[in-house]
């Protein structure tokens, strides 16, 4: 063991002292190389990938999934006695400061999903750029390990055999295409995954598994085992209809599987941690801080909806998703110009209001794994196709659960749809640091009066919550007025 060396939990990034060890890719006995992807953890704002500092042989996992682990302390043994660092240079010791991996990648909530405002990032301390533990240039193309065949396969290395996994990437750019595994063609993999379940059903050891994070969540929380799921995804991947379909097991949302009854059991306790904690910490802040006022206003979007429908069939929107939520957020890029008090925020130290001369639009998004609330940075300066993009990448990040501290940090306003769960309105309660949120309600059918005649039209209810130290009644009304009038007819937007 003279050779064994310890990877300590790294910091993170935006001062969080804790996280929780979601999955391992590794177990002991497996080699790994510097800049495979070993662990994935929860902190109290995301997940995030951890690579191996060193080259070696994994000689011990220092902490199981599902304990919380405090930074500073060690996860992991790697014996680097019989292995070689990457490129040839010497393992290098864990740096103490590092931020997420993926921080630069741009956000995902689905529009479709979301619900009230929640957590809310904040900037790291001193400002500090320092990349994560084992990244930094790479100067050749990432290549997995060589799959082992028949029988030597239950010994590979979960980090070598994982399909789908992001191997580690220069910071500020964006991740490297999946490669295919060396020496095993496509119609290869597969096999040898099944060959590979089949050899666990019989011997019942504890074998890699492939499967991306949402996948082992969703099978953690429905009590199955990957190992024993017939993979039928790609390059053997298993999917998460393996996972429902598996055994005829009941499709249920992972969300309220802790809720369901046990039997013979009255209660059950369910820890709060990692980002429902911080989200619950956050809303408590919010609601007895900041004295909030919420306005309501019942409009005719019959317009708008017209409009997503042309916008659908346009060939320039054809590859991105445009929905009511697009011409909300460009509503209020374009609204709060007229009204600038609604993108601002309160200083208490200084008792000072600290106006924001852009627009970081915030969407709120429920997840497996909690509640969140990425940006979109300067979202006023995006022309309506751009916005529509990285509103579509905004949701696809959060759908995977892969939302980062800097994709959370630094809102300055935030919209939350309730009307997908056919919730016609709600009072919502503003992200610390912020001064206003948009509630969106469900867009339905309803009997309207068009010049004095009764018409079946499209209408909606919007909300309008806001912190009356930094919003007065009358700058409220208005903005929410703005917002009201280009979502009741789009073309408003050119008097702005």
């Amino acid at each position: 063991m003279s050779d064994a060396k310890l990877f300590k939990l790294p910091d993170v990034g935006e001062g969080l002292t804790e996280a929780e060890i979601v999955t391992w890719n590794v177990a002991v006995g497996d080699t790994v190389k510097i800049n495979d992807i070993i662990v994935e953890i929860e902190t109290a704002k995301s997940l995030v990938e951890l690579p191996s500092p060193y080259a070696g042989t994994v000689t011990e996992l220092l902490a199981a999934e599902g304990d919380t682990v405090d930074v500073g302390a060690p996860i992991i043994a790697v014996d680097i006695g019989g292995g070689a660092p990457v490129g040839g240079t010497s393992p290098a010791a864990p740096v103490a400061e590092v931020r997420s991996p993926v921080e630069d990648l741009v956000p995902t909530p689905d529009e479709e999903g979301a619900v009230e405002p929640g957590l809310i990032g904040g900037p790291a301390p001193g400002g500090r750029t320092s990349v994560l533990v084992g990244y930094g240039p790479r100067t050749t193309e990432a290549k997995r390990r060589p799959r082992k065949i028949g029988a030597a396969a239950t010994e590979q290395s979960p980090a070598a055999a994982q399909v789908g996994v992001q191997h580690a990437f220069t910071p500020h750019a964006t991740p490297p295409p999946d490669v295919p595994i060396e020496q095993a063609s496509p119609a290869e993999v597969p096999n040898q995954a099944v060959a590979r379940t089949a050899a666990t059903r019989g011997a019942g050891s504890n074998v890699a598994v492939l499967a991306k994070p949402p996948v082992r969540k969703l099978a953690k929380d429905l009590g199955v085992d990957l190992a024993t799921v017939t993979p039928t995804g790609p390059n053997g991947t298993i999917t998460r209809a393996d996972v429902e379909g598996f055994g005829g097991a009941e499709v249920v949302d992972p969300a309220v599987v802790p809720l369901m009854r046990p039997a013979g059991e009255r209660e059950t306790r369910i820890p709060v941690k990692g980002v429902r904690k911080m989200t619950a910490q956050a809303m408590v802040s919010s609601a007895f801080t900041a004295p909030h006022v919420t306005e309501w206003i019942t409009i005719d979007a019959t317009r708008t909806v017209e409009l997503v429908d042309r916008l659908r069939q346009d060939r320039v929107f054809r590859d991105v998703k445009v929905s009511p939520l697009l011409v909300a957020a460009r509503a209020v890029c374009l609204a709060v110009r007229r009204t600038p008090e609604v993108n601002s925020t309160w200083d208490d130290a200084a008792q000072e209001i600290v106006a924001k001369h852009y627009v970081n639009l915030g969407i709120a998004a429920a997840t497996p794994r909690g509640l969140v609330v990425p940006n979109v940075k300067d979202a006023d300066a995006l022309t309506t196709l751009d916005l529509a993009s990285a509103l579509g990448a905004l949701t696809a990040t959060a759908r995977d659960g892969k939302t980062q501290p800097a994709d959370m940090s630094g809102g300055t306003f935030t919209i939350t749809n309730v009307g997908v769960f056919g919730v016609d309105a709600g009072t919502p309660i503003l992200n610390p640091g912020e001064s206003g949120i948009l509630c969106m309600g469900a867009i339905r059918k309803q009997p309207w009066v068009v010049d004095d005649a009764i018409a079946v039209r499209w209408v909606t209810t919007l909300a309008l919550s806001f912190d009356h130290r930094v919003v007065d009644g009358e700058q409220g009304s208005r903005f929410l007025a703005d917002v009201a009038a280009i979502f009741e007819d789009p073309g408003n937007s050119l008097l702005f």
